[in-house]
């Protein structure tokens, strides 16, 4: 779920991958495979996020935890990272939206 979050924290800031990997200074396509899931970002990796898009570090976390366990509060920490997930990509339809309106045709 990380790599998810990520991506939609990206798209939220309407920021693209070329953008945000110069920021991060990381190459476009190790970007691409993080927010994909094929890589895992590292520690260093997420504080560079956390700073640009002033987001707490632990709360970056939260989505890269281990949520396959089966205590309740591990299903409520799912429940909460699946909701979450669901409000970005929400604001992500809502500016691609507005972003399609706003554009001269």
């Amino acid at each position: 779920m990380l790599n998810e979050a990520l991506r939609l924290i990206r798209a939220y800031h309407d920021i693209s991958q070329t953008q945000l990997s110069t920021r991060l200074e990381i190459s476009n396509s190790y970007l691409s495979e993080i927010e994909s899931g094929k890589k895992q970002p590292s520690i260093e990796l997420l504080k560079k996020y956390s700073e640009c898009f002033d987001v707490p570090v632990s709360s970056l976390l939260f989505f890269s935890e281990n949520l396959d366990k089966e205590k309740v509060t591990d299903s409520v920490r799912r429940g909460a990272a699946k909701k979450i997930i669901d409000v970005l990509k929400w604001v992500e339809q809502k500016n691609a939206k507005k972003f399609a309106e706003s554009s001269p045709n």
